[in-house]
């Protein structure tokens, strides 16, 4: 009997193995096929649409790709100053970042800061479900290593400006700058930008309080750093 157990354990625990590696593999393609090529969609704006249509049956999400070169350089310099002021520099993760939130975390008692940069968030964003868990949070790990390892930094801060919310069905730079403003993500000026990398964090939440006092201060506080980013 022990014998039998044994022999369907490792049965298994080989069959988890390879389906596993079949998953990375998965993931990798993807990866390499949207060095080249646009992503229309990612996992999380599946989700929120799914979570659209159990309201609205006909939802659509607003997204537009634009080309990186025709980003409003503002833009640029406004989200990494918000989102990852080390993007250039480190190779994924940021660890002083991740030390630094972990410090506020403990000392509020819940879970406020994360210290995600740009590739880690734009690793949950192609990928992976709105679930925190460890298993979740070593995936989003293997997929910041292929990302940085597969993709150049303008790459991926391309995709990623494509690809973030910025409203409740608002999705990527263009759609943001004409959703916000009504011009398209190339002529962004220093402020509008600035007013975009600050509703990073809570997109829906200040699609519909576009004016408080403490959105005003992040706003102004972005504008003062954006002259030291430095962008792919």
């Amino acid at each position: 009997m022990a014998k039998f157990l044994n022999r369907w354990l490792w049965r298994f625990l080989l069959l988890s193995f390879s389906a596993g590696l079949l998953y990375l593999l998965w993931i990798l393609l993807h990866i390499v096929y949207w060095n080249t090529h646009i992503p229309h969609a990612s996992a999380f704006m599946q989700s929120r649409l799914e979570n659209l249509r159990q309201h609205h049956p006909d939802a659509t999400l607003r997204h537009q790709w634009i080309a990186y070169e025709h980003i409003s350089l503002h833009l640029k310099r406004a989200i990494i100053a918000s989102e990852d002021s080390q993007f250039m520099k480190h190779n994924g993760f940021d660890f002083q970042s991740i030390q630094s939130a972990l410090e506020k975390n403990i000392k509020k008692g819940e879970w406020a800061a994360g210290g995600s940069t740009i590739s880690q968030q734009l690793a949950k964003n192609l990928f992976l479900s709105e679930r925190k868990t460890v298993w979740r949070k070593f995936e989003e790990t293997l997929i910041t290593i292929m990302l940085e390892n597969m993709m150049s930094k303008r790459r991926i801060l391309e995709i990623y400006l494509n690809m973030i919310e910025w409203g409740r069905d608002v999705f990527g730079a263009e759609a943001a700058a004409l959703h916000y403003f009504g011009v398209s993500a190339s002529v962004l000026t220093a402020r509008q930008a600035a007013f975009l990398a600050s509703i990073v964090t809570n997109p829906r939440y200040y699609d519909r309080n576009r004016n408080t006092q403490k959105l005003l201060k992040i706003i102004n506080i972005i504008l003062s750093r954006m002259h030291i980013s430095q962008i792919p």
